[in-house]
């Protein structure tokens, strides 16, 4: 028996991995359209769409999915997202960013809402306040010697290589335009890179207590795993006790 449930438990955690590939996949190919639309259906004249295409490639989706998430853009075909971004406060006072594409605003944000209200939060809580994430262009490089300034990021006893740009103001109407200059510069000269992307970055970090903590990335959990949500960003901080009882 004790054989056989763990060949039950094996499957489950397959079945739960190749879920969550799927609806990965399904992000990165919405994405991909959207970027299509939103300029020409050639990335190498659409910054968004090389960066959307980078992105899905680091995640090994296959050039199957990426060309038809291209072909849907084409001619007008396939259906029509809108781009909303939330912001709110979630448990121990954090900020939260919730980037989205959906087809139906009034589901998403009703979903969005609710879920910051099981968890302790609030959407709209940032509004008319300065906000304390900011966005960033960052990448990460081939591992190869270089310019450009890096840093180390550990993940999980990994190390990788990361550069970053700063928009030199807050809302840069042209900031994707500039993004994809420094990219493609960096690429020039290091090579391809392994990913490539606006984020939102903390400029100002908020230290979260265990439980409340926990609850935190229930919520977090919980939003990232909505079909319509694209990005969750956040200026938590946890405490390395924490961090380990999540990994474990």
């Amino acid at each position: 028996m004790a054989g056989h449930s763990q060949f039950k438990n094996i499957m489950f955690r397959k079945g739960k991995q190749d879920k969550e590939r799927s609806k990965l996949f399904a992000k990165l190919s919405r994405e991909i359209t959207v970027a299509a639309k939103s300029g020409l259906p050639d990335p190498a004249h659409n910054p968004r769409l090389r960066t959307a295409i980078i992105a899905a490639k680091a995640e090994s989706m296959p050039k199957d999915n990426i060309e038809r998430a291209i072909q849907k853009a084409v001619g007008g075909a396939g259906e029509h997202y809108d781009e909303i971004r939330y912001e709110g406060r979630g448990p121990g006072g954090v900020a939260l960013i919730v980037e989205a594409m959906t087809d139906n605003r009034n589901r998403t944000s009703a979903d969005v809402r609710a879920a910051f209200s099981k968890y302790g939060g609030g959407t709209g809580a940032l509004a008319g306040a300065p906000l304390p994430l900011g966005p960033r262009g960052g990448g990460s490089p081939p591992p190869t010697p270089g310019g450009a300034e890096r840093r180390a990021e550990g993940g999980r006893g990994r190390r990788a290589h990361a550069a970053r740009a700063r928009p030199a103001r807050r809302q840069h109407p042209r900031r994707m335009e500039d993004f994809a200059a420094v990219r493609d510069a960096l690429e020039a000269r290091l090579g391809a890179p392994q990913s490539a992307a606006i984020v939102w970055r903390p400029q100002t970090g908020v230290a979260v207590p265990d439980e409340q903590g926990e609850t935190l990335m229930k919520l977090i959990e919980v939003l990232d795993d909505h079909d319509d949500v694209q990005n969750v960003y956040g200026n938590y901080e946890l405490s390395d006790a924490l961090i380990t009882k999540l990994a474990g």
